[in-house]
């Protein structure tokens, strides 16, 4: 691919993958919105919003282009879900930059070319990008638990007794199983965002099974996952590896509607 000549000794980058950068679909393992994962590939927010083409260059070394053609990437995503070949080629003229490393775990490395590594780094150099350590627990490793919640909600909701649920904070039964302070804390945190709307990306909304949608909802320290028609999976930074489940009570499906209402939805 030709376009980041300072970063690729002859313009060739195979591509390996990709993914969409815009306030409604964004690795949530940068951050909390869409604001805060540009900020972690030092990128300006725009509304359009950026694809990152993740792939090898000559030498097998890893790197990520941005590109300001978001349109094309979804096109190659779209192809590439459904099974279908695409061969994303960018433009040159749509490269924003080049940066070195990966932010997302790939499993995959192109034929031909020397296993995936990191560019050789001069003094200055901008670090090289990296998934989190899943070993650790933290902000990251929260947001990518929520994500594996989302992506795989039956098997999650299939697992769930709804006799031991959490109830809704709000309920008279919570006075008897006490959802822990972190669960009230970011529930009371989701109902602040539909009175004063917080950062692009913080809520989103996507589509789901019978006319329900898919909320996920993020702030500091925790990621909520729900569905319209059901209930909320909470997991907290305070309890690590834990997804707990949260009843919809009589105040739950009020507060998903309305974060629907507000969210940032995919356009297509």
């Amino acid at each position: 691919m030709a376009g980041a000549e300072e970063a690729f000794d002859d313009d060739a980058l195979y591509v390996l993958t990709a993914v969409l950068l815009t306030p409604a679909q964004f690795p949530s393992v940068l951050g909390d919105d869409y604001p805060a994962a540009c900020e972690a590939l030092a990128l300006e927010p725009y509304a359009e919003g950026y694809g990152l083409v993740l792939g090898q260059d000559s030498a097998g070394a890893r790197w990520t282009v941005v590109v300001d053609d978001v349109s094309l990437v979804a096109v190659a995503i779209a192809s590439w879900d459904c099974g279908m070949d695409y061969d994303l080629s960018p433009d040159e003229r749509s490269v924003v930059c080049a940066l070195p490393g990966w932010p997302l775990a790939v499993a995959v490395a192109a034929p031909g070319v020397p296993a995936p590594h990191d560019p050789v780094q001069e003094e200055g150099d901008r670090a090289p990008l990296a998934p989190p350590d899943t070993a650790a627990w933290g902000p990251a490793q929260r947001r990518l638990g929520a994500d594996e919640v989302a992506l795989q909600w039956a098997q999650w909701r299939g697992q769930i007794d709804d006799a031991e649920v959490l109830p809704s904070p709000d309920t008279p039964e919570a006075e008897r199983k006490q959802p822990s302070e972190g669960v009230r804390s970011a529930l009371k945190q989701a109902r602040a965002y539909v009175e004063s709307p917080p950062p692009p990306g913080r809520v989103r909304s996507t589509f789901a099974p019978g006319g329900a949608r898919t909320l996920r909802a993020d702030g500091p320290g925790w990621s909520m996952v729900a569905r319209t028609d059901d209930i909320a999976f909470l997991l907290l930074d305070d309890e690590p590896g834990e997804v707990l489940p949260v009843g919809r009570g009589p105040e739950l499906p009020g507060l998903l509607e309305a974060l629907d209402k507000m969210a940032v939805r995919p356009s297509s």
